[in-house]
């Protein structure tokens, strides 16, 4: 069986140098909390996610969440559609009307194919979509910070 480099940790040190932004819209606003909702995060930090899909942005403030773990607070933001199409990376900032909300913790892949689960891990009290005030057709954008840390 071929060896995955994530799941069995062949690499010392992030592989990833530089990658383009992930530029989205809000096509849906979402106005629901949960305290027990059970998402499991895929173990791999990276998706490739194509121009026009539609994919959901859900917050935890859950300690911990991140690649291969169980995420239940949660707040729902709402559903946004890729413009720009790219890789998405565990870390990236995501910025919603130029405000950050927070950083890529995982993925849940629960609704595939219809959509991925998009979760972000933030600092803040968790809010809904609604409750930030966002809107539909508000501008999405997910950043890239290097890791220059134990690089080769």
């Amino acid at each position: 069986m071929p060896k995955d480099p994530y799941k069995d940790k062949l690499f010392k040190a992030s592989p990833y140098a530089s990658k383009t932004p992930v530029i989205g819209r809000l096509v849906c606003v979402l106005d629901a909390e949960l305290p027990e909702r059970e998402l499991e995060l895929s173990p791999f930090p990276s998706r490739a996610v194509l121009k026009n899909e539609i994919h959901e942005l859900i917050l935890t403030d859950q300690a911990g969440a991140g690649p291969g773990a169980k995420v239940n607070h949660i707040a729902y933001l709402g559903f946004f559609e890729v413009l720009e199409g790219g890789i998405l990376l565990k870390d990236d900032k995501l910025q919603i009307n130029g405000e950050t909300i927070g950083h890529l913790a995982g993925y849940d892949f629960t609704h595939l194919p219809n959509h991925m689960n998009i979760i972000i891990k933030t600092e803040q009290p968790l809010q809904t979509g609604h409750i930030r005030g966002l809107s539909c057709g508000d501008p999405v954008t997910f950043s890239f910070t290097p890791n220059t840390t134990n690089r080769h």
